[in-house]
C-alpha cells in the first residue's frame, strides 16, 4: 500500500503535464482526461523499478494512447481531410486566472493553432507536439510512431510548415485584443455593417459548430453577411467577456444557461478568426465556472 500511495504521488506530480500533452494532441478535454487516466492503468501494472525517467515514461505512454486514439478518429473520418468540429476550448477568467487552466495553455494554443493541428495526420501530429511543444528529443518520439529519428524529425517539419503557413502570429496584447472584441459585439449589436467590415481581415475565417458538421465561410464579405445573426446574438444574449484558450473571447448565455462560446484571433487590430462553438451537449460539459461563476 505504501508503493502504490507513492507511486500514486509521483503520478499525480506529472498529471498536469500529462493532460496538456493529450490536450494538444486530441484537442479534447475529455479525451485528454481518458488517455492521463490510461496511463495511470499502465503505470500501475507495470514494474517501475528500472524507469529511470517517470516522467518521460508517462509522456510516452500519453503519446501512445493519444496516437491510437488519433488513428481510431483518422478511421471512422477517413473521406474527410478537414476537420468536423471545434477543439474543446480552455475557458478562463481575465481577472482572476485559473492556474490550472492556465497550465492547459503554458504555449498559448489557440483556437485556430488547434483546428490546424487537427488537419495534420496522427503522426504528423505527434511529432510536432511532443518535439515542439514539449522539447522530447526524435529519438525518443520515433519508438512511438514506428519510425527512424530522421523520419520523425522530418514529420514534425513537414508539421511546422503547415502550422506556420496557416496560423499567423495573434496579437499578444490581451487589453488590445479586448477593445477590437468589444468594438466588435458594440457594431454588431447595432447592425453597423460598414463597422463589422473594417474590423475584419479581408482574409478572415468564421468556423461555426453546432453539433452536427462544422461550416467553414471565408472572406469579410463572406463573413460580414452573417451581420444579421451578430446582432441576433449581441442583443438576445448575454455577453460575458473571457478569455478563450489565452485570446480575448466571449460566453454567451441566456437565461443564465450557455449558449455559445466565441473565441477570435486579432491579427495587426483586425479580427483574422472568429471561431463559435453552439453544440449545447458539449457546453454544459465544459467547465465555465471561471467566467459565470
Amino acid at each position: 500500500m505504501h508503493d502504490e500511495q507513492f507511486l500514486a504521488t509521483q503520478f499525480e506530480q506529472h498529471r498536469t503535464h500529462l493532460r496538456s500533452v493529450g490536450y494538444r494532441m486530441l484537442g479534447s478535454l475529455t479525451e485528454a482526461d481518458d488517455a492521463v487516466q490510461e496511463a495511470w492503468l499502465r503505470l500501475a501494472r507495470t514494474d517501475t523499478g528500472d524507469v529511470g525517467n517517470l516522467g518521460g515514461w508517462l509522456t510516452t505512454v500519453v503519446g501512445r494512447v493519444c496516437l491510437d486514439m488519433l488513428r481510431a478518429r483518422k478511421n471512422r473520418h477517413e473521406e474527410s481531410l478537414q476537420p468536423e468540429h471545434l477543439p474543446d476550448p480552455v475557458i478562463t477568467s481575465e481577472t482572476a486566472p485559473d492556474p490550472e487552466q492556465q497550465a492547459l495553455l503554458a504555449d498559448s494554443v489557440g483556437m485556430a493553432l488547434l483546428v490546424v493541428l487537427e488537419s495534420l495526420n496522427p503522426a504528423e501530429r505527434l511529432a510536432f507536439v511532443l518535439h515542439d511543444m514539449f522539447a522530447m528529443p526524435y529519438e525518443q518520439i520515433a519508438p512511438i510512431v514506428d519510425r527512424t529519428p530522421q523520419t520523425a524529425k522530418k514529420l514534425a517539419s513537414q508539421a511546422r510548415r503547415r502550422v506556420q503557413g496557416a496560423t499567423p502570429g495573434p496579437d499578444p496584447d490581451l487589453p488590445r485584443q479586448r477593445r477590437i472584441v468589444d468594438a466588435f459585439l458594440t457594431a454588431a449589436r447595432g447592425g453597423d455593417f460598414d463597422e463589422l467590415l473594417r474590423l475584419l481581415d479581408p482574409d478572415v475565417v468564421l468556423r461555426v459548430d453546432p453539433g452536427e458538421a462544422m461550416r467553414v465561410f471565408r472572406g469579410a464579405a463572406a463573413v460580414g453577411g452573417h451581420a444579421a445573426s451578430f446582432q441576433r446574438m449581441a442583443t438576445l444574449c448575454t455577453t460575458h467577456p473571457a478569455v478563450v484558450n489565452g485570446a480575448a473571447g466571449l460566453v454567451n448565455t441566456i437565461d443564465g444557461a450557455p449558449f455559445s462560446i466565441m473565441s477570435f484571433t486579432v491579427v495587426g487590430a483586425r479580427i483574422t478568426t472568429i471561431d463559435i462553438l453552439s453544440d449545447r451537449d458539449r457546453l454544459t460539459h465544459l467547465d465555465l465556472t471561471a467566467v459565470l461563476g
